[in-house]
């Protein structure tokens, strides 16, 4: 059933328990500590030394009962608007979807078939640092209404861990393609001039092509790839490449007064995704060891082993607001503040624009087509 919204009075649930004076302790990105809720009190998490884990792509580890263990109890909140899945601790409610904001959601039954990452990046950047993020990335942007520029945007944003799949894997390929390199030549040829014939030389390329074929090893390390299905890959793209390097032992502490979601592309979708991505790599440095100027009938044969994977959660601050009655959606990178996301345009500023470029261009190809 829908659920109903909680009235703001309404305690939070405690799942972390302050040892002062019983409220909830929440992990704190600036203090990287839990930190009470009401009084305060912050409390250092100790470290997991548990190392990222590489399971064998083969092997359904999946299975292992010991990787849906969270360390808390976990239930899932499914939006009827967008669809999204999200996990938060056993007996907590949920008013508003994480994902778009909507207070259509649905209780589900525990996530006990969720798996539990290996490791995690923890919050580095603060709700106040994402909003001032916001605030100068939206400043720099082209072509938005002024007022959007300088005004007040109302946006609630929700702290989310997005689930990512890591994939490793060595390859090796064969393959064979024609290879064009050009020459040049001098020719002699005839043309009429004020109704009179005239030879001329004229410089002229042709192509000499070859057969070529090669092998080729080449090892991938952490592909990176969302496993949400609540996001515009491009935009996940756009909040730049995580700090992999600073991946810890996941811990129950950091998800707390923040949202995780459940992962909704699987592993071997998740694995499809990653091989095109190394595909499409190979493909580029292989016609760069072929050189030439030209490669035509380009046929790469790829043998994938060694594959493993990891599951790992990402920090993100997800933001809905609207403007002028219409939605849009910016989020930040929740470790290093980059800002990616979707703004509104302005209709007067483009056509401007396009009558300067038009001013600028029209003259220039006027003088070209005069000297023609």
């Amino acid at each position: 059933m829908t659920m109903e919204a909680t009235p703001p009075s309404s305690p939070e649930p405690i799942t972390f328990p302050c040892k002062s004076c019983g409220g909830p302790m929440h992990f704190d990105s600036e203090a990287q500590a839990m930190k009470c809720q009401y009084c305060g009190r912050e409390e250092a998490i100790v470290s997991s030394d548990e190392r990222p884990v590489e399971y064998d792509l083969e092997l359904d580890a999946e299975a292992d009962p010991k990787r849906k263990d969270w360390g808390i109890k976990q239930q899932a909140v499914k939006c009827e608007n967008c669809g999204g899945v999200s996990l938060i601790p056993l007996l907590q409610t949920a008013t508003l979807c994480a994902f778009c904001g909507s207070p259509k959601v649905l209780l589900q039954e525990d996530a006990a078939d969720a798996i539990r990452p290996e490791t995690m990046i923890p919050f580095q950047v603060s709700k106040s640092e994402a909003v001032n993020a916001f605030r100068a990335w939206k400043k720099k942007r082209w072509f938005v209404p002024n007022a959007f520029k300088k005004g007040q945007i109302d946006s609630a944003l929700t702290g989310i861990y997005i689930p990512y799949w890591t994939f490793d894997s060595d390859t090796y390929s064969n393959y064979s393609a024609e290879r064009g390199d050009y020459h040049y030549r001098n020719e002699t040829r005839t043309r009429v001039v004020n109704g009179r014939r005239e030879t001329y030389t004229e410089r002229v390329r042709y192509t000499v092509w070859r057969h070529v074929s090669g092998d080729y090893g080449r090892s991938f390390d952490d592909v990176l790839i969302p496993a949400s299905g609540q996001y515009d890959g491009e935009l996940l793209q756009k909040l730049g490449n995580f700090r992999l390097e600073k991946l810890t032992g996941y811990l129950p502490e950091y998800l707390s007064g923040y949202v995780a979601e459940k992962y909704s592309v699987n592993r071997s979708e998740g694995w499809q995704r990653a091989r095109n991505r190394m595909s499409s790599t190979l493909h580029n440095e292989i016609r760069q060891r072929i050189g030439g100027d030209e490669i035509r009938g380009l046929r790469v044969g790829t043998n994938y082993f060694n594959r493993t994977y990891k599951h790992i959660l990402l920090p993100v601050w997800n933001a809905n607001y609207k403007y002028r009655n219409k939605p849009y959606r910016y989020m930040v990178n929740g470790q290093t503040g980059l800002v990616s996301g979707l703004v509104p345009r302005s209709a007067v500023k483009i056509t401007f624009f396009v009558l300067f470029c038009l001013a600028v261009a029209i003259p220039i190809i006027w003088w070209f087509m005069q000297n023609e």
